[in-house]
């Protein structure tokens, strides 16, 4: 394959020579995993090419580089995105049916990379896609991880975890870089020397270590031969394995390192309900940042003698509290390794980093417990110390006598080490993620830390790429939108809008609709091979797929379900146009009622898919393992979006922008970027209910909202909740869902009961979904409506929330790659 002109011979015969050299074999004895890897070695020698050509852009223009750091990088399969970015895919595809061979069954073939789970994970992959495009400098940091979270079956219902072996096979688009390997060291204690200069060096000793290896990814930029690098972190035992102890009879001690090692890099998000959990996660976290921080310190000595001048060519943004030990790491290399006095190393500090929160939930805002924070990491639990010794003083200064400030805003305080408090004292840049969410930080949760840093609190509301989720995920609708508006929105999404001009065109509108039914055929059949249930494609496909967390409210959707079901059951002969109910959502392995509300689901599904008396009016399914392969086909498919989390908990969400752009119409609250998409397409072309923000902070504030009062007043909801208690969808055990209808009603089970105001917002809801039926039923609305959320999605491009990032944060320069002239 050439970069300027595809060479369909030469692609072709690099596949066979490569099926031959990898599995010796011919074309006709492969498998479709060994045909897959063929094809992506012959993809890759492309891209290695153009990876080269950036790296040398770089070094030659010494530019200034970003380097995300994020627990999580939710990439998808590469192949297929890879074809589309280096403006190949109907080449390559067209080459392979010349072999006998199907593109869309090969690119089925690979796994999905199993390194995030949620939208803060795809997020971090559309930034990363996005940098490179516009041509910005990136490293992604993160964790190799084996197995992923894991795996989600559905057995009786019941969400069960396996292990999700994604590198079974190996991976064909990553590079393994042991030329890169750092040491990065847990535990022991902290030595202090004194040098003969008349310093203190403090030197860790007695620490148990292990060895990163990174693994580079190809991360390739639109047309334009920029690929940047994702750098995930592997652990290697510092020494595979103890023959002397092993010869000694200590079993267990000869191959500590090796496990050690092990368990850094299994599993996403490990359990963290006991100790050993708690250890694992702060290890994880230290471990990639440490080896990150390493890594861009010693590429900038590269080119550079004098430290000082590193905020002028690396940043570090910190993707959540996840990577906030990146302060404290970079300040002890400044400090031990650097010799730095601590006024020039927090300076160089606190101008590199720069802080993303993501979530006004406290409880995902990381505190660590002194004991296991100082005992794992005791180098850098004496910086944050210090750091924290500082800031008090910083906040005495400010508020004079006001213990009540120090409380609230110390980094440690009353047995905890307080993540966020450490990455805003420490960054120059505090942002949220949606115009509400920084709103509600800066009056509401951080509103001491906007009060004392004014300046460092800004929004970057989030984006995704519609290179990924138009024009690979609805390849139908991406070409009627490029035959209409031409080709600019593939790299500039505001272009889209010019669609406004077709919403009233009838021709345009059917267009449109059949593109949509299309994609619900697709999506039917892939439900019908997985789920074994026949849905309707002329139906109404009413979609929630997320994370399942109480906040986002998929027990509001299964309970409204449960009210349709028995209003239909109560009046068999009311008019009620077919719904189709989707769910797809992996819920934490220790999050009790989200896996309750997983089995609720299923049960839900289970009773009314069997029930012939409703002729399937209502479907309902649960998609397993949703991820980002499926997610594609599910957006394209979708009629309506479901985004009901109580106002004021979604920071932004970015599921309801893929939604928007594959126009399907939004159900939701005023929450998260919802409030800035109905300002872009109206809210006449929504479907909005529920309290708002200010009316759910106004209720936790006095603590006077009283579910029961609901519960005793309406006998609709009190019906459907009787039903989660006496056996209707859990005739085996009565009491199996007794938790969901506690949380619900039970002021003992939680601070108090409803917490998200499930209740609250149940008559809103079924009347805002009473409004869709009706839209739905006309069918020339309809279209328009749904055309209308596509042509206004041009705001939620990941592309224009990079160029803040640039503009507001980073600070950097594009860079032009140019490719080597063909002999």
């Amino acid at each position: 394959m050439k970069r300027e002109i595809f060479d369909k011979e030469a692609f072709k015969k690099e596949v066979k020579d490569n099926v031959r050299m990898l599995y010796r074999k011919d074309l006709e004895e492969a498998s479709e995993q060994e045909i897959f890897q063929a094809v992506s070695y012959a993809v890759k020698e492309v891209i290695i090419d153009q990876w080269m050509e950036t790296q040398s852009s770089m070094k030659r223009e010494d530019s200034k580089v970003v380097y995300y750091m994020s627990m999580e990088f939710l990439m998808g399969r590469a192949l297929g995105n890879n074809l589309i970015n280096l403006t190949a895919y109907q080449a390559v595809a067209e080459a392979l049916e010349e072999m006998g061979l199907d593109l869309n069954v090969i690119e089925d073939q690979e796994p999905d990379p199993a390194l995030g789970n949620g939208g803060l994970g795809r997020l971090a992959a559309c930034f990363m896609e996005s940098l490179s495009t516009l041509g910005y400098p990136a490293y992604g940091c993160g964790i190799r991880y084996r197995y992923g979270m894991f795996k989600q079956k559905i057995k009786d219902g019941f969400q069960v975890e396996v292990p999700d072996n994604w590198l079974k096979d190996g991976y064909p688009f990553e590079l393994r870089r042991p030329e890169y390997t750092y040491e990065v060291k847990f535990g022991g204690y902290v030595r202090a020397v004194n040098t003969p200069d008349g310093r203190v060096k403090f030197v860790q000793e007695g620490y148990q270590s292990v060895k990163a290896v990174p693994y580079d990814m190809p991360i390739i930029g639109y047309n334009n031969h920029m690929v940047n690098t994702l750098m995930i972190w592997d652990a290697e035992p510092a020494e595979c394995f103890e023959l002397d102890s092993f010869d000694k009879g200590d079993y267990r001690k000869a191959v500590e390192q090796e496990n050690l090692a092990r368990n850094l890099v299994d599993v996403l998000y490990p359990n963290d309900n006991h100790i050993a959990g708690k250890e694992l996660r702060l290890k994880q976290q230290y471990f990639f940042v440490s080896a990150s921080v390493q890594r861009a310190i010693a590429r900038f000595k590269k080119m550079h003698s004098d430290i000082h001048d590193l905020p002028k060519k690396v940043a570090f943004q910190l993707n959540d509290t996840h990577p906030t030990v990146a302060v404290a790491e970079l300040m002890r290399y400044l400090l031990d390794e650097e010799e730095l006095q601590w006024d020039d190393a927090w300076n160089i500090t606190t101008q590199v980093c720069a802080y993303t929160n993501h979530t006004i939930m406290a409880e995902a805002l990381e505190k660590w417990p002194i004991e296991i924070f100082s005992r794992l990491l005791p180098r850098i639990y004496q910086i944050v110390e210090e750091i924290n010794r500082r800031f008090i003083l910083q906040i005495q200064e400010h508020y004079p006598g006001d213990n009540g400030k120090i409380e609230r805003m110390a980094i440690i305080y009353n047995g905890q080490v307080k993540m966020a408090h450490l990455a805003i004292a420490a960054g120059h840049s505090v942002n949220g993620v949606a115009r509400l969410h920084t709103e509600i930080l800066k009056n509401q949760e951080l509103k001491d830390f906007y009060e004392l840093f004014p300046d460092k609190f800004n929004n970057k509301t989030n984006g995704i790429t519609q290179r990924r989720f138009l024009l690979h995920g609805n390849q139908l609708l991406a070409k009627w939108v490029t035959d209409h508006v031409g080709e600019e929105w593939i790299t500039d999404l505001s272009k889209i809008e010019k669609l406004t001009l077709y919403v009233d065109d009838e021709k345009a509108q059917h267009e449109f609709m059949n593109i949509k039914y299309q994609n619900k055929l697709r999506l039917a059949k892939y439900i019908k091979e997985h789920n074994g249930i026949d849905v309707d494609p002329r139906s109404i496909f009413d979609v929630q797929v997320k994370r399942l967390h109480e906040y986002k409210r998929q027990l509001l959707n299964v309970l409204h379900i449960m009210y349709l079901y028995n209003e239909l059951k109560e009046h068999p002969d009311m008019e009620f146009y077919p719904r189709t109910f989707i769910f797809g959502a992996k819920a934490a392995a220790g999050y009790k009622n989200a896996k309750l509300t997983i089995k609720l689901i299923n049960s839900v599904a289970e009773v009314i898919n069997n029930d012939k008396s409703i002729q399937d009016k209502i479907k309902v399914v649960f998609i397993e393992d949703y991820r980002v392969s499926n997610a594609e086909w599910i957006f394209a498919a979708a009629d309506v979006s479901e985004q009901i989390s109580t106002a004021s908990k979604e920071a932004s969400g970015t599921g309801n922008m893929k939604f928007m752009l594959n126009g399907a119409v939004t159900i939701g609250t005023m929450d998260g970027a919802n409030v800035e998409m109905a300002e872009e397409v109206g809210k006449e072309n929504m479907f909005i209910f529920g309290m708002s923000s200010d009316e759910v902070i106004a209720h936790e504030k006095n603590r006077d909202y009283d579910p029961m009062q609901i519960f005793n007043n309406d006998q609709d909801i009190r019906k459907v909740l009787m039903q989660l208690i006496n056996g209707f969808y859990s005739p085996q055990d009565s009491e199996l869902f007794r938790d969901l209808y506690n949380s619900l009603l039970n002021t003992q089970c939680t601070q108090y009961a409803d917490t998200y105001f499930i209740l609250a917002d149940f008559r809103s809801y079924a009347e805002a979904q009473k409004a869709i039926t009706e839209a739905y039923k006309d069918e020339k609305g309809w279209a328009k409506m749904a055309m209308l959320n596509t042509a206004h999605s041009g705001k939620f491009s990941s592309d224009r929330t990079i160029e803040e990032y640039v503009r507001d944060i980073w600070h950097l320069e594009k860079l032009t790659v140019e490719p080597e002239k063909e002999d």
